[in-house]
C-alpha cells in the first residue's frame, strides 16, 4: 500500500527544486495563524524586507501583500535557492517582529507554499489575485484602500 503524504509534509517537497529566472507565487503564514501582521509596524518590516531582497537582486518583486496572518508575494527568483531566500526573509522578519512585539518564540510557520508560475499562466492575473486578497477577506472594498501592499506595476 502506497503512503500518501499529508498536507504540509516534507515529502511533498521531495524532488522539488527552485529555478533561477522563474516566477513564483509564494505564501507563508504566521505561527499558528496568529494575526500578528495586523500591527502596521510588523507589516512594514515584512514589506521592507521583501524590498531589500529585491534591492540585493535576490528576487525581482512584482507584488506583495501582508495579510493579518500570512504574506503573499509574486516574484522572479534571481539568485540562490528559493528555500534559502525564504529562510533569509523569515529569519530577519521574525527577529524584527519579535523585538517590536516584545515577545519570544516562533513567528512564522516552518514551511511556505510555492507555486512555480507556468509560461501559460497570466502573470498579471496572478499579481491581481494576490493584491485582491484583502478584498476577498472583507477588509476593504478595493485593494488600493489596504495599506500593506506593494506592486511594481501601476495597477
Amino acid at each position: 500500500m502506497k503512503c500518501i503524504p499529508q498536507k504540509g509534509s516534507r515529502r511533498l517537497r521531495k524532488g522539488r527544486r527552485s529555478i533561477e529566472g522563474h516566477y513564483y507565487l509564494l505564501t507563508t503564514t504566521t505561527h499558528e495563524r496568529r494575526r500578528l501582521l495586523m500591527d502596521g509596524r510588523i507589516a512594514k518590516v515584512v514589506l521592507e524586507s521583501l524590498e531589500w531582497l529585491h534591492s540585493k537582486e535576490l528576487i525581482f518583486l512584482l507584488s506583495a501583500v501582508a495579510m493579518p496572518d500570512h504574506v503573499h508575494l509574486v516574484c522572479r527568483l534571481l539568485q540562490e535557492d528559493l528555500g534559502r531566500t525564504m529562510q533569509r526573509f523569515k529569519t530577519y522578519t521574525a527577529a524584527q517582529a519579535n523585538a517590536i512585539l516584545e515577545r519570544n518564540g516562533p513567528f512564522w510557520q516552518r514551511h511556505f507554499h510555492d507555486h512555480a508560475i507556468r509560461s501559460d499562466e497570466n502573470l498579471h492575473d496572478i499579481v491581481l489575485y494576490c493584491l485582491h486578497n484583502p478584498v476577498r477577506w472583507g477588509l476593504v472594498d478595493h485593494f488600493h484602500q489596504y495599506p500593506h501592499w506593494r506592486c511594481c506595476w501601476d495597477v
